[in-house]
């Protein structure tokens, strides 16, 4: 691989023995010129270096990248890191946390970067430029595609974001919902372990909702989601150092939560199968984008929209009461039965008008109503 000067790995002596002739030819050509140019020998070294080596630097530091201000940096140095930070093979392996914009700060230059991190290759680009044009921007065919896009490459958030725009209908009317697609999309996601698309699935399995109706089968799928959210909360306390013994006791007390809109939630986050008190997940960049997107337009999608009320979703209607209501009170609704279960064990539980009557049945050696399913 030759460099910009057409030379290949150059030997110190002959770097030296070069740019010292070169200086010795600028000192005699340029004896009567007024202003000099400074001579800069680490900008020399620096266009000796390979050009395969300058991507490889840059491909690692775009995958390791906590946030845009790191790449960013790394592109206003020179206009030879810019070329290179800007190739397909670069973008193709940023990280999500490099991409992760702020809604506040969402231009048309952001735009066109996540554009041609999706153009590169790359998966998480796709979903989460599809999400943003699909609900943010209310471009449907071209949000579907690019999610698509990803789920052809076995992202799992993907698959199941497009599982829950076939089981509302989302972009369309209440006729274009295809329960068995939804199904079969959300098997998959579910296959990849992700853990909303098993929750899903089980609630799906249990209710006879797009396919025969398997209530062990639908047991068997919850259980499983709750083990890997345990799971899932376990590592992130070993990384954080955070203790795991509090989650075996309930606590009165505010813990935090990661959304915005609720700083405080009271009590124990998620009561697993397992009766551990498992943190909350945290919610993708995408979902985290689209949170922020409509709680700047103080949570009111369009005319008649609502929100899924689950805090770490964000999805808005495309349609007057395309969401799923509350059977009980009414006064939330859902873009899945997902949302729903988790948003009952960690928020609604607590604010639901006959809370006081299921617990009073749990006393009495019924099963409780751990996750309300609302109807349509």
């Amino acid at each position: 691989m030759r460099t910009r000067r057409g030379i290949c790995y150059p030997r110190d002596d002959a770097c030296i023995d070069e740019s010292v002739a070169k200086r010795r030819d600028f000192d005699r050509c340029n004896m009567g010129c007024r202003k000099r140019q400074r001579f800069s020998p680490v900008s020399d070294m620096f266009d000796v270096l390979p050009d395969d080596l300058v991507i490889s630097i840059l491909s690692k530091l775009s995958s390791s990248a906590s946030c845009p201000s790191d790449f960013i940096n790394v592109l206003i140095v020179c206009k030879r890191l810019h070329s290179f930070a800007l190739q397909p093979l670069v973008l193709s392996k940023a990280s999500p946390k490099l991409f992760a914009v702020k809604a506040e700060k969402w231009s048309e230059s952001a735009h066109r970067f996540l554009k041609s991190c999706a153009d590169a290759g790359n998966v998480e680009a796709c979903y989460t430029l599809g999400m943003i044009r699909f609900y943010c921007l209310q471009n449907r065919g071209s949000g579907a595609s690019f999610m698509a896009k990803a789920a052809i490459s076995s992202h799992a958030p993907a698959l199941y974001s497009l599982a829950v725009i076939q089981f509302n209908g989302s972009g369309g009317s209440k006729n274009d919902k295809d329960l068995r697609a939804g199904v079969a999309l959300c098997a998959r996601a579910a296959f990849l372990g992700h853990v909303d698309a098993l929750r899903e699935l089980g609630h799906c399995l249990q209710d006879g909702y797009g396919v025969r109706q398997n209530i062990t089968e639908g047991r068997r799928f919850l259980v499983q989601a709750n083990a890997r959210e345990l799971v899932a909360g376990l590592s992130s306390a070993s990384v954080s150092n955070i203790g795991t013994r509090s989650w075996l006791t309930w606590t009165p007390h505010p813990i935090p939560h990661p959304n915005n809109r609720h700083p405080t939630v009271p009590g124990c986050p998620l009561l697993s199968d397992f009766g551990c008190n498992v943190p909350a997940p945290v919610a993708h960049p995408a979902n985290q984008f689209l949170t922020e997107w409509f709680g700047s337009r103080d949570g009111f999608p369009g005319p008649g929209l609502r929100l899924c009320s689950h805090v770490g979703c964000g999805r808005p209607e495309t349609r007057k009461h395309e969401f799923r209501r509350c059977s009980v009170c009414g006064a939330v609704n859902y873009c899945s039965r997902a949302c729903q279960a988790l948003d009952w064990k960690l928020r609604h539980k607590a604010e639901c008008s006959p809370v006081e009557r299921w617990l009073d049945e749990e006393d009495v050696g019924g099963e409780g109503m751990e996750e309300a399913i609302a109807e349509s």
